[in-house]
């Protein structure tokens, strides 16, 4: 998942406004102490996110795909007034931490934790969405896309993260596993959709935003 030179790398950071405390401390506790700590956006996805998040000022988030919270968190700064992030996610395990962090980023008032299968969730979450953010099992990204197109508004963005999935994307079809297969599909539906504007960006495993017209 390194495209870049680790010096690069590090210049690109010290260059991007730093991460909040609690930013901090939830990066260091997830690597420390969760399975799968690259699952975590970080420091420069999650300030990506922030910036995206502030620019479009969305009323309704919803993410499908939690993880220990640091997308939601940083997702949820640029929320307009009285705005709500729902945020769902299959993983019962992790639900205490999530909620943890979410508190002490003051943010229990803004941000709606939903644990469970997300199909089943999202038809109880009213739209129109603004921004739906994607970064979940990767067999389902489609489906899931499929799902909150018509819940999306004019002028959405539906986000999905891994869509490079540490180069995988470029490998002969016969070497791809089927989760890569899944990601290939899913950039292949966007690209062809002729109801969105898209561009894929390369920053850290990939992110495919596409805007609905």
């Amino acid at each position: 998942m390194d495209f870049l030179p680790h010096e690069i790398e590090k210049y690109v950071e010290t260059y991007t406004q730093q991460e909040s405390d609690v930013l901090k401390e939830l990066n260091r506790d997830t690597n420390a102490n969760v399975l799968t700590p690259r699952m975590l956006s970080g420091h420069l996805q999650g300030q990506v996110l922030m910036m995206l998040s502030k620019m479009i000022r969305p009323k309704t988030i919803v993410e499908i795909g939690t993880y220990t919270g640091y997308s939601a968190i940083c997702l949820a700064q640029g929320l307009e007034p009285g705005g709500v992030l729902h945020t769902i996610d299959i993983n019962e395990e992790l639900e205490e931490m999530i909620k943890n962090y979410i508190h002490k980023a003051d943010l229990d008032t803004v941000i709606k934790l939903h644990i469970g299968n997300a199909v089943s969730i999202l038809s109880t979450i009213a739209g129109p969405y603004d921004i739906v953010f994607i970064d979940a099992d990767k067999e389902n990204y489609s489906n899931y896309y499929d799902l909150v197109f018509e819940k999306v508004g004019k002028g959405g963005y539906i986000i999905a993260d891994n869509v490079l999935w540490s180069g995988n994307v470029i490998k002969p079809e016969n070497e791809m596993d089927e989760e890569t297969i899944a990601l290939v599909n899913y950039s292949k539906k966007v690209h062809a959709d002729d109801r969105v504007e898209n561009i894929l960006l390369p920053v850290r495993d990939g992110l495919m935003i596409a805007r609905k017209k």
